[in-house]
């Protein structure tokens, strides 16, 4: 069964077009939804929950309509929004279990889940503080044991790593590294930070103005030109490239590397290249690209993200 599979799905708000006949079909697993402010994420995620009627199209989520089974849909589901969802007077605990009687869990049960969610959240100390005493960090991973309290087959999180400092962003990326790890359960990360989703998510959706710009696993979508490779050197990186060029090759230097296109008469040459420069070569393989200089191609003015 797809984790997820849409047919024409569109959302507008008047004249203005949220998302604009997406058609996709998602795989269980870890899947990076990208693009940046405005491109569609969230309205997709909230049109996934039931929470915002489709215009049009349909969309399926874990084998079910969103628009006929919104209620047993989100019963396996779990929502980490962008924006605060959290009711300050209430004790972390507290909130956490009654989010997780609403998902439908027993009291005792819902109790219990929420002490152990907490606890792998990283707030077990202070668990029975008052939510309006949270800092940033800590409300960020409140929300993200709301979400999880339920042990749902499908976790979406919205922009999960907001407002966090590097070390908080850091700590959050670990503790989705440790969920995208769990047997039988799959994430949707959504967010526009894209060193976020790098080594985390297999599946890649990338959204610019509320079109699908590209859907595939990330190891393909990444795989760049089989005709190119990559070269690192242990050496003098000019003299080495001044050497590929005697051989006829044409060498592309990108800090502490070099792209070549495949040699037509084979790798021999490369070699030869090095020993002339006195230099070694430590790797040889194809090119890969980022998530960033993919999103440059695919998005049109696109701009290069910094790590926050």
């Amino acid at each position: 069964m797809d984790l997820i599979r849409t047919d024409s799905l569109t959302k507008r708000y008047g004249s203005i077009v949220g998302l604009s006949g997406l058609t996709v079909t998602i795989p269980t697993g870890t899947i990076a939804l990208v693009g940046p402010n405005g491109a569609g994420k969230s309205t997709f995620l909230r049109l996934l929950l039931g929470l915002l009627e489709p215009t049009q199209g349909t969309a399926q989520v874990l084998g079910q309509e969103i628009t006929r089974q919104g209620v047993a849909l989100r019963e396996q589901v779990g929502y980490m929004p962008e924006h605060d969802c959290l009711i300050p007077a209430m004790t972390g605990i507290g909130f956490v279990a009654y989010m997780g009687r609403l998902s439908g869990l027993p009291k005792s049960q819902a109790f219990g889940r929420a002490h152990d969610v907490l606890q792998f959240v990283g707030l077990r100390e202070e668990r029975y503080r008052k939510i309006s005493e949270y800092s940033v960090g800590m409300r960020q991973r409140v929300k993200l044991a709301q979400a999880i309290v339920h042990d749902p087959a499908l976790t979406l999180l919205d922009e999960p790593t907001a407002g966090l400092d590097p070390t908080g962003r850091a700590e959050m990326l670990a503790l989705l590294k440790v969920l995208s790890d769990t047997k039988d359960r799959s994430l949707v990360l959504s967010t526009h930070l894209l060193p976020d989703v790098e080594g985390l998510c297999d599946f890649l959706v990338v959204l610019n103005d509320g079109r699908l710009l590209a859907a595939a696993p990330t190891k393909e979508i990444l795989s760049g030109d089989a005709r190119e490779l990559v070269l690192r050197v242990k050496g003098d990186l000019a003299r080495f490239v001044l050497a590929l060029g005697h051989h006829g090759v044409s060498a592309r230097p990108a800090r502490h590397e070099v792209r070549i296109d495949r040699p037509v008469g084979g790798e021999r040459v490369l070699f030869e290249a090095a020993a002339e420069a006195e230099c070694q070569i430590r790797y040889l393989g194809p090119a890969t690209r980022s998530i960033e200089e993919l999103f440059l191609q695919l998005v049109p003015g696109g701009t290069r993200v910094a790590p926050p």
